[in-house]
């Protein structure tokens, strides 16, 4: 893993999550990747089918246009990458609604499959212009 193939892959993610692509989604995870949501979810969501199906069904799914994310590599060593980044929410009006800061866990294969996601966010507290 390489810091621009580890660039790829997270602007592969952000697309696919923009578009709600089954297939693009499908594309970037190993048929065996595990994914949370949280990193204190006592199990993870196992297998790339059932990564798709959570991603394309998950409760609180981001409407399209109503978010922008930008994620980078912060350290890629052997197979292992930690991402951080933002995503900015926004209301119906296109007002800002909130910001999350986020870091990723990230695990690849030889072929720059995800095999293991772990999201860790933080969200923009209320008295910093967010949600809270």
């Amino acid at each position: 893993m390489t810091r621009d193939v580890a660039q790829a892959w997270l602007d592969r993610y952000v697309g696919a999550w923009q578009d709600d692509d089954p297939t693009a989604i499908g594309e970037l995870f190993a048929e065996d990747a595990t994914y949370r949501f949280h990193a204190y979810d006592p199990e993870p969501i196992s297998g790339r089918a059932a990564i798709v199906a959570a991603l394309l069904v998950a409760e609180d799914k981001d409407a399209p246009g109503t978010w922008t994310a930008q994620y980078a590599p912060y350290v890629v060593e052997g197979d292992r990458a930690v991402a951080v980044g933002e995503s900015h929410y926004f209301r119906p009006d296109g007002s800002p609604r909130t910001v999350y800061y986020n870091l990723w866990t990230l695990r690849f294969d030889g072929e720059g499959r995800c095999t293991e996601f772990v999201e860790y966010h933080n969200e923009l507290p209320a008295r910093l212009g967010g949600q809270g």
